[in-house]
């Protein structure tokens, strides 16, 4: 029987895993945490999106290479959809289209999912951390001292340059020189230094607005932090403003540019200016704050800076505290999935160089590539025996 080793055990590399056993392969599953799909677990607990129900959903995840559009054809959210429920999960889909599970969480999907593995003997090693070759043998750090593996095909999955603690510190690019484009923040909050102003507002969400950057333009609640903006309406426009476009709030997305104005023009009698507004354009206490941080002094164009209000901030957050990242292993250097200097060698996952939003897509893109490595690498370990 031709053997495996695949290398991270979150999404991709249990779905490869999975690949890899149902074709008939000896799975070795290596996972350098103490226990598998922690960054999966955390996903969990907001509920664990797994796809987003609808029919074009390619173009969310920007420019992709020729094979991760096809995986992504072939698992797309239906499917995600039926391979959940397969695992006795059943799913609900809410009102914005995201599917979730009905316990709305990771942790039994996961144990369901491990166990099938197991049926199908997959070999889980926690605690086992790749450093590299030794000879062509892949080389391991654990409890028990170094141990060394030369399987006929690997599947890495090594995942990206975010949350370290739970696994994903990157450091696998050292390993492939050459070969990977930098790891930059994906999925982030941006850094904002508050005026004293805006204490109150601090930890507040806001509602009711739309986020513009570039071309793109997005509704999405999201948060005043200590720390600057964050939540899933700053992380669907932050691939923009993390490549240099400017970020705008329309603090009144569903009023027209000429019916703010007309507003902002009825008589105020003695009310003062910031009184008038609130009366007159229902705007809630965290929206006048914003209008006020980023606003004054107040053009004589007022209504065109509620529609377009810039608001500025000193870059994204650190790449750690990202949900994602973008950067990875570059797909012109793997062939049908193999890495080309490094024949027999799979990649999938968050590790190789593409980037999604929050919403789904993440996971699905994660499972997809892991289902199309480990088919690949299923396909050239039978074709060697």
């Amino acid at each position: 029987m031709p053997t495996a080793v695949v290398i991270g055990a979150g999404p991709a590399g249990l779905m490869a895993a999975e690949q890899l056993s149902m074709a008939g392969v000896a799975v070795t599953l290596a996972e350098a945490m103490p226990s598998p799909g922690r960054k999966f677990l955390m996903a969990g607990k907001s509920g664990l999106n797994l796809t987003k129900d609808e029919a074009d959903y390619l173009p969310h995840f920007g420019v992709l290479s020729d094979d991760m559009a096809a995986a992504l054809l072939e698992f797309g959210p239906q499917v995600v959809i039926d391979w959940a429920r397969g695992l006795g999960q059943e799913v609900f889909t809410g009102s914005t289209g995201r599917v979730f599970p009905v316990v709305m969480k990771a942790s039994p999907l996961l144990r369901a999912w491990l166990h099938r593995l197991a049926g199908r003997g997959v070999v889980l090693r926690n605690g086992w951390r790749w450093t590299g070759w030794d000879d062509g043998a892949l080389v391991f750090e654990t409890a028990a001292g170094r141990e060394a593996l030369l399987p006929d095909v690997t599947v890495l999955a090594l995942g990206g340059a975010s949350w370290a603690r739970l696994g994903s510190d990157g450091k696998w690019a050292a390993l492939l020189p050459g070969a990977v484009v930098p790891f930059r923040p994906a999925n982030m909050g941006f850094v904002v230094d508050w005026s004293p102003h805006m204490d109150p507002w601090l930890g507040q969400p806001v509602k009711g607005c739309a986020l513009i950057a570039g071309d793109q333009r997005e509704r999405g609640e999201f948060v005043v932090s200590r720390r600057g903006v964050e939540g899933g309406g700053i992380y669907a426009v932050s691939a923009a403003v993390r490549d240099g476009a400017p970020l705008w709030i329309d603090l009144m997305p569903d009023v027209p540019l000429s019916d703010v104005a007309a507003r902002i023009a009825r008589p105020r009698g003695k009310a003062s200016l910031a009184t008038h507004l609130r009366k007159v354009l229902r705007l809630d206490g965290v929206r006048m704050a914003l209008l006020n941080e980023f606003g004054r002094p107040f053009p004589d164009d007022l209504a065109g800076l509620i529609k377009h209000l810039p608001l500025s901030h000193a870059g994204p957050r650190p790449m750690d505290e990202a949900i994602s990242t973008a950067g990875g292993l570059r797909f012109d250097a793997l062939e049908g999935w193999m890495i080309k200097a490094n024949q027999g060698v799979f990649a999938c996952g968050e590790m190789l160089d593409w980037e999604a939003p929050t919403g789904g897509y993440l996971i699905t893109g994660c499972l997809a590539s892991g289902m199309a490595a480990g088919r690949a690498a299923a396909d050239y370990a039978l074709a060697r025996r």
